[in-house]
């Protein structure tokens, strides 16, 4: 009879124990690429408790709480370390942990904490093996100076230039051509300077002056 009640006493507080244990399941790596990134925490709770509190650290040591969320059967509240963007949700079985804006130095090991808060007994997970988030440097890319003024705006000024350049070096090239066209005309005159007659030498006159014709007063003399 004694050894009957001893025999249960030791497996009373194995069950106990099993009965409250939780387990919490991460992927080992999780590559960012874009600045986000998204943590989710698997566990498993046998237990009876109704109010939990999950919370997301960084570094070996568990050192810098990120975020947590803390739940109850009805109301949920969250908050974030200033120096990180962490928001927590609980959805069954799991806690999702979204972090955004992340940079290259906040590359490190986050672990998952899971707490059983309310009714006693306060329960916790063992320490996981962690995920290792590996925040990739963004390259800074150099942009031109884009101009004020919109692209087409600009070829539909520079088009209008264009013809009204063309047509006022039609119109000049035009005038110009009649211009000339009349010049030549004014300058075609016709020479009026009186000619010697011919066979008869230069009496000294000037060569402006007409020549006079003796052969009418010949005929007079006797």
């Amino acid at each position: 009879m004694l050894l009957g009640i001893l025999v249960v006493l030791c497996f009373i507080p194995t069950a106990d124990v099993t009965e409250n244990k939780i387990l919490v399941a991460q992927r080992p790596l999780l590559t960012v690429a874009n600045k986000t990134a998204t943590l989710v925490c698997n566990y498993t709770y046998n237990g009876t408790g109704k109010e939990f509190r999950a919370s997301l650290h960084k570094g070996t040591d568990s050192a810098v709480e990120v975020c947590f969320i803390s739940w109850n059967t009805t109301k949920t509240s969250s908050n974030s370390n200033k120096e990180f963007n962490c928001q927590g949700i609980h959805y069954k079985d799991k806690v999702i942990f979204s972090l955004w804006n992340m940079s290259a130095s906040q590359t490190d090991i986050y672990f998952c904490k899971i707490e059983a808060m309310y009714p006693p007994p306060y329960v916790c997970n063992e320490k996981s093996n962690g995920t290792v988030i590996h925040v990739k440097e963004t390259p800074i890319q150099t942009q031109e100076p884009q101009s004020a003024i919109p692209l087409w705006i600009m070829v539909a000024v520079t088009g209008v230039l264009t013809f009204y350049s063309m047509l006022i070096t039609a119109v000049f090239i035009n005038y110009w051509q009649k211009s000339k066209k009349n010049t030549y005309h004014r300058s075609d005159y016709m020479n009026m300077t009186p000619r010697h007659p011919p066979h008869q030498k230069n009496k000294g006159y000037p060569s402006y002056a007409p020549t006079r014709d003796y052969t009418a007063y010949r005929s007079w003399q006797p």
